[in-house]
């Protein structure tokens, strides 16, 4: 072969090689824009249809009594599709809908920014404002054909029939960008729960979306179904919820705790479905709805008594002498004491001089007058019995360890797991953190005692304690609380349905219900008394408070042989546990179990709902801002005890 023929042989091999590589680009090119890239794909659906989301109604909610709390009303979104807006009159546009031109500008830079709003295309729908009123899409409709590329959307705005249960009901807001991320429901502009059974129970409450697909002509007009909605999806609403809630009862119960600070919790102990839940301060759940979300927002983000805190599930708590009933228990169970076991007392714990210190009584006590009389002084004995005993436990750390188990036992340390969401665990301190704090495993009881009364390291919820009073009502069982009690055709999670039950036999709990009703019928809760109608079992609290006045604590259960309810009440700063605690405990099971308070009771009502006790930063704060925007800012009443000491939060 000549030279020149195996130059021209190899110039085919390249060119053909130049030619494969082209063909190659434009197939992987190819492959690219209509396979792996939406935007020509939109491009051309765009151009020949108009897929219109349908949104669904979102699940009611109703209490135990079938009073309707949360329901839905229309409302309209504002859209548009980028590439189909053309040049039209941008004043025109914002003073229809009442905003400035500024606001327009920044809200169409905030959609095409992909940080903010990933998977933007300009060939999709776009949401540019929402929740607006009939009367706002009503002005807005009659010129839109004067803005191309805009439309209107129907969706459904949460309405409230009461004022009260704002953190339990919780609210619904625009979902955040780690919703977008997580959750290919979502796109932007959508609504979804943020806090209470509105986040819960989001995924039940919100429906499934629909979707309409609209035929258009070559200008872009509607021309009507595409292949006459063969393919249109309706929206499923979402399910509906009947709540365990009584919301009379939690209406009183926030009545009774207005300007105050604190919680009430009411559980059905036989069941585990809680009958009101009062946090204080609170909000009207009307509040954070509509455009003037984020300003409510702001306003009560701001407020030094945090009502978006629910202390109910989120305040952490020393528990005080109701934490003395599950001492008893675990000193019966655990055979360090019998029921004729007494221990001396001296106005205070003899061995360590005194402290911590006990107010008068009769001495030596058994364990049911001591739980009667709250004796600081036997729980202190008997703890120390326990944690020395060599017999039976070869060290103080496993001594503790047994303690420790016997409260985790008894729904404390970890969350019960309430159908609410950012439940706290509390804390119940193991064997280990007292060794590292010490820096020896030599430890001794003197060097904790005071978790022996509910104080020191402890700290619980008051839901946790709540659940307590319904654990010693059922004799060593309980539920986990929960504030669902129905689910449209939906059968509840099997945790609320399967009781747990305790290591500790039943004939200790009978012996620590025994001194629960001589506290009540001669002890330290007499005012929570209503024999001969109700047999009431109690045991009050008085927490120290490093920060001010003690907590007022009151825990109980009623009748005594046939529980139908069981609380917790506290009070910040409103010092020993008789004199709010009580009271409050004593108006609240007459209001469940009876349906009203006798009128020979109204002037207890009176003293606690008209006495105010807030910290003296509070006052300072809110003076000078209108009442009608946070609902722990009534007129201060007649009675006002104002807490010296800034507010402690307990976080």
């Amino acid at each position: 072969m000549t030279k020149s023929n195996l130059e021209l042989d190899k110039r085919k091999y390249i060119l053909a090689g130049i030619v494969c590589v082209i063909v190659l680009i434009f197939i992987f090119q190819l492959f690219n824009l209509q396979i792996i890239k939406n935007e020509y794909k939109d491009y051309a659906d765009g151009n020949a249809f108009f897929n219109k989301t349908l949104y669904p109604a979102r699940g009611t909610i109703s209490d135990r009594k079938n009073k309707l709390l949360v329901y839905n009303q229309p409302t309209y979104d504002i859209v548009y599709i980028p590439r189909e807006v053309q040049q039209f009159d941008t004043l025109d546009f914002c003073s229809t809908l009442g905003i400035t031109k500024e606001q327009f500008e920044k809200r169409i830079s905030d959609i095409k920014d992909r940080r903010q709003n990933p998977g933007y295309s300009s060939y999709t729908m776009q949401t540019f404002m929402t929740q607006l009123s009939i009367q706002e899409s009503g002005l807005l409709q009659e010129k839109l054909y004067k803005f191309p590329g805009f439309f209107i959307q129907n969706r459904t705005l949460r309405q409230y029939n009461y004022k009260n249960a704002g953190l339990i009901l919780g609210y619904v807001a625009e979902v955040s960008k780690n919703q977008l991320d997580n959750d290919s429901y979502y796109v932007r502009g959508d609504y979804g729960g943020k806090s209470g059974i509105e986040s819960s129970y989001e995924n039940i409450l919100r429906g499934e979306k629909g979707r309409e697909i609209l035929l258009r002509d070559a200008h872009g007009r509607i021309q009507g179904k595409y292949e006459d909605g063969r393919l249109d999806k309706a929206p499923v609403s979402g399910k509906n919820l009947t709540l365990s809630m009584d919301m009379d009862l939690q209406a009183y119960g926030e009545y009774l705790m207005q300007n105050k600070v604190g919680s009430i919790v009411m559980i059905e102990p036989s069941t585990g479905e809680v009958l009101c839940m009062v946090t204080s301060p609170t909000y009207d759940p009307s509040m954070l709805l509509g455009r003037e979300f984020s300003k409510s927002y702001l306003e009560l983000e701001q407020n030094p008594l945090k009502p978006l805190l629910n202390r109910s599930i989120q305040g952490m708590y020393p528990p005080g002498s109701t934490f003395k009933t599950t001492q008893g228990l675990i000193f019966l169970d655990e055979d360090i004491i019998n029921t004729s076991t007494a221990y001396p007392c001296a106005h205070g714990y003899p061995p360590l001089g005194g402290r911590p210190k006990c107010h008068p009584h009769g001495s030596p006590l058994a364990i049911e007058a001591a739980i009667a009389t709250s004796c600081n002084s036997f729980f202190c004995y008997g703890l120390t019995a326990m944690l020395h005993n060599r017999k039976k436990y070869p060290n103080i750390e496993e001594a503790f360890e047994v303690w420790k188990n016997h409260m985790v036992d008894m729904g404390f340390g970890y969350r019960l797991g309430i159908d609410l969401p950012s439940e706290k665990r509390g804390f119940i301190p193991n064997s280990k953190f007292y060794s590292r704090a010490f820096k020896t495993e030599n430890w001794k009881a003197a060097n904790i005692i005071s978790i022996a009364i509910g104080q020191g390291e402890i700290s619980t919820t008051p839901l946790q304690v709540a659940n307590l009073a319904a654990l010693i009502a059922n004799r060593g069982h309980y539920y986990a609380p929960h504030i669902v009690k129905e689910i449209q055709d939906t059968p509840l999670d099997s945790i609320y349905t399967i009781p747990h039950q305790t290591t500790i036999k039943k004939e200790h709990f009978n012996t620590i219900v025994e001194g629960m009703a001589h506290a009540v019928t001669g002890g330290t809760c007499r005012g929570a008394n209503l024999l001969p109608e109700i047999e009431v079992c109690g045991k009050t609290g008085t927490a120290e408070n490093p920060h001010g006045k003690d907590h007022s604590i009151f825990m109980g259960f009623a009748p005594k042989n046939d529980p139908k309810v069981a609380i917790f009440v506290i009070v910040e700063n409103a010092g020993f546990g008789a004199t709010f605690g009580v009271p409050i405990g004593r108006l609240m099971i007459q209001k469940y179990l009876k349906g009203e308070v006798p009128e020979s009771d109204k002037y207890i009502e009176d003293r606690v709902a008209n006495t105010t006790i807030l910290p003296s930063n509070f006052i300072n704060w809110n003076r000078g801002k209108s009442t009608n925007q946070i609902t722990i800012a009534a007129p201060v009443a007649q009675d006002v005890e104002v807490a010296t000491e800034d507010l402690n939060i307990n976080n």
